[in-house]
């Protein structure tokens, strides 16, 4: 008899879950909304749903689900299935799995949903040949997970791995996190997004001006790389300051752990060589030892918004091993 597992990644406007076959296969995805004003106990209640409706669209019993493997905003205690603190949720320390597992009657596995995506593309992505790799999700924030040895690195209660909140600028720019000169506030989305809108105000003759059509609140983060591409000396300098920033980061990271690869995620790890040739280029002049004495792969996700639910599968995988 066939047997299943459940994957959820977990979101603040809605979660998407996943059908796996009992060894990996992905078999089908659906999508519930999801609000802060539904309370842990009403999203709960959703997140059993969508589970069932999974089995019901494939045709399948959901009696035959093995276990339900869930990536969570905010600090989760994967071990005591715990979410600590999601603050946009307004939870705190929350039994997360035990209140789904009563829900659903089965198994349930939780963890940081950054972790999750790391371990999903650690596992079937980017880096599946790779035995140590660092993930880093570029958006509005820097997140990230490591995976040594095939395994989550989270640290004590799963509080660690916030790769977005090194110092990289002592005293430099505020972080919603109270902290000043963090990582995120130099090298995400965000960040390059200011840093364009900055240079552009700087450089009224600059061609970005022209891609987001005279308006700085159409900037992007494709802004200064369209505008590179167009030959404009501006844009490539914003460039130029980026990868610096980018790099420093990823530096450190590899100096501290030597990972065999490190792999970029969201929209600007599209902008493909662009980004990663002179980022390799930079993260080689920062890095201890050279790429050419220890090799080390710098290389964009695979996955896309499917690393969360296929590393939802691996951990309920390697939870059911454990147990």
């Amino acid at each position: 008899m066939a047997k299943y597992i459940v994957a959820i990644d977990l979101g603040g406007m809605s979660a998407k879950g996943a059908l796996f076959t009992i060894e990996g296969e992905l078999l089908c995805t659906s999508r519930v909304k999801t609000n802060k004003s539904d309370g842990f106990e009403g999203t709960m209640h959703a997140l059993a749903e969508l589970s069932k409706a999974l089995t019901e669209r494939h045709g399948v019993s959901f009696a035959d689900v093995e276990a339900i493997g869930v990536g969570s905003p905010g600090v989760v205690d994967s071990r005591a299935g715990v979410v600590l603190r999601w603050t946009n949720f307004e939870w705190d320390t929350v039994p997360f799995s035990e209140r789904l597992s009563a829900l659903t009657g089965k198994p349930v596995y939780v963890a940081n949903d950054a972790n999750v995506a790391a371990l999903g593309e650690a596992k079937f992505g980017a880096t599946a040949q790779y035995q140590s790799s660092i993930f880093l999700t570029i958006g509005t924030g820097i997140g990230g997970g490591i995976v040594f040895d095939g395994k989550l690195i989270e640290g004590y209660k799963s509080a660690g791995a916030e790769l977005g909140h090194i110092t990289i600028r002592e005293g430099g720019l505020p972080c919603l996190c109270g902290r000043r000169g963090c990582y995120e506030k130099y090298a995400s989305a965000t960040a390059l997004i200011g840093q364009t809108r900055h240079a552009m105000v700087e450089n009224l003759d600059s061609l970005m001006w022209q891609i987001a059509e005279g308006k700085i609140e159409n900037v992007d983060g494709r802004t200064a790389f369209e505008a590179a591409r167009r030959g404009d000396e501006t844009a490539k300098k914003v460039i130029e300051q980026y990868v610096g920033y980018l790099s420093e980061g990823i530096a450190d990271f590899v100096n501290i752990l030597r990972p065999e690869a490190v792999v970029l995620g969201g929209g600007i790890a599209n902008e493909g060589e662009a980004l990663f040739a002179p980022l390799r280029k930079a993260v080689d002049e920062r890095t201890y030892i050279a790429m050419d004495i220890v090799p080390l792969k710098i290389v964009g996700a695979q996955l896309g918004n499917l690393a969360g639910v296929y590393g939802g599968y691996a951990i309920a995988s390697e939870g059911l091993k454990r147990s």
